[in-house]
């Protein structure tokens, strides 16, 4: 009987201090950059969070009318050209390797939570892509659409944020959603936007 007690005693103290380890043990996080389980506090903020980059008022002398939108490609960064030498300045992504491109459009249409077809091209590219995806959280174009002209681009927000200052998409231009909500609430259909390398 003695024996039993000691080893249910024994069984007990071991469970009560790894209980007390825990705590500790539970609050470590694997870090991917070093392939460690390091304090969550120690743990450098992650890109896949957000956006670094924040919206800015910036000085912008241009010969564009207010209103406009000036992307420069090159700078990942998009413009809102405001009065008196200002403009709004947003980050962005942008086509990868082989899908930039340049011009001059107008704003065709806009969208809340547009829903999106693929184009055949993408589609041949990537056969897996659905026909088509209902609006949403989870959909690539994201909270807003800007259709530019009758191009096959946009400028749309997207279900990626930490994407924005990378050059990864097939050609559109993406900002976060909270940042494209905000440029669809100051951008009319018919504004000017111009594609800069």
């Amino acid at each position: 009987m003695f024996n039993i007690k000691s080893t249910i005693a024994v069984g007990l103290s071991i469970i009560l201090s790894a209980t007390s380890v825990m705590p500790a043990t539970a609050a470590l996080v694997y870090d991917r950059s070093s392939g460690n389980w390091v304090e969550e506090a120690a743990l450098a903020p992650s890109p896949r969070r957000g956006s670094a980059i924040r919206k800015e008022i910036v000085t912008y002398e241009t010969r564009h009318k207010p209103g406009t939108i000036v992307i420069e490609t090159g700078e990942r960064r998009l413009y809102l050209v405001l009065e008196d030498g200002k403009a709004l300045k947003y980050g962005i992504g942008v086509g990868r390797d082989g899908f930039t491109w340049s011009g001059t459009h107008r704003i065709s249409r806009k969208a809340e939570w547009p829903g999106w077809t693929p184009p055949p091209q993408m589609r041949k590219r990537v056969p897996d892509l659905p026909a088509y995806m209902e609006g949403g959280p989870d959909n690539p174009l994201g909270a807003r659409a800007l259709y530019i002209g009758s191009t096959l681009y946009r400028v749309h927000g997207t279900s990626e944020p930490w994407s924005i200052g990378q050059a990864v998409s097939s050609g559109c231009i993406r900002l976060t959603n909270d940042d494209v909500t905000d440029l669809y609430e100051r951008v009319k259909v018919g504004a000017l936007v111009v594609v800069n390398h």
